[in-house]
Parts: structure tokens; sequence; C-alpha cells
């Protein structure tokens, strides 16, 4: 049996901004994000490893996405840009 976890967040972006795998330019706003994790089986100690995360807007706006896979690297990225155009 496969055990998963699901851990649920919120971020909000101040500017439009770009994700990779997403064509196009994301509005402003709040997205919830979603890390799903399974067991990793035969340890000694409790493991996970990340098997997908998804990033869908929380508000419906016309032309927004639905929800797609996005990498963490790419989200960290975009919140870092985010946080320097604040600046």
């Amino acid at each position: 049996m496969m055990t998963i976890r699901t851990t649920r967040t919120t971020v909000t972006f101040k500017h439009p901004f770009a994700l990779r795998g997403y064509d196009g330019v994301l509005p402003a706003g709040d997205y919830r994000v979603l890390t799903d994790e399974e067991l990793i089986d035969g340890l000694s100690f409790l493991a996970y490893r990340r098997v997908a995360t998804l990033i869908f807007p929380l508000a419906v706006l016309p032309d927004s996405p639905g929800m797609f896979a996005i990498e963490p690297e790419d989200l960290a990225a975009a919140q870092a840009r985010d946080l320097a155009a604040s600046a």
C-alpha cells in the first residue's frame, strides 16, 4: 500500500508572473499549491519523495488557468522575482 501525504499552501503574487509549464503570464493574486509526497518503504526511518506539485488560482478570473503541474524550484524563482519587483 502506497502512503501519500498532501501539503497545501497559499502563495500570493503582487505582480503578474510566469512559470515554466504554462504559456503566458499569470495574473497577480492568491494561488493554492498542492504538493503530494509518497512514503519511501523499506527504510529504518520515515522518508518521503515528492511526486507532484500543482498550482491553481484561488479566485476565478477571466483567462485564469486551471490546475497545472509545476516544479518547486520554478515557483521559488517566481516568488523571488515578485519580491524583487516590490522592492
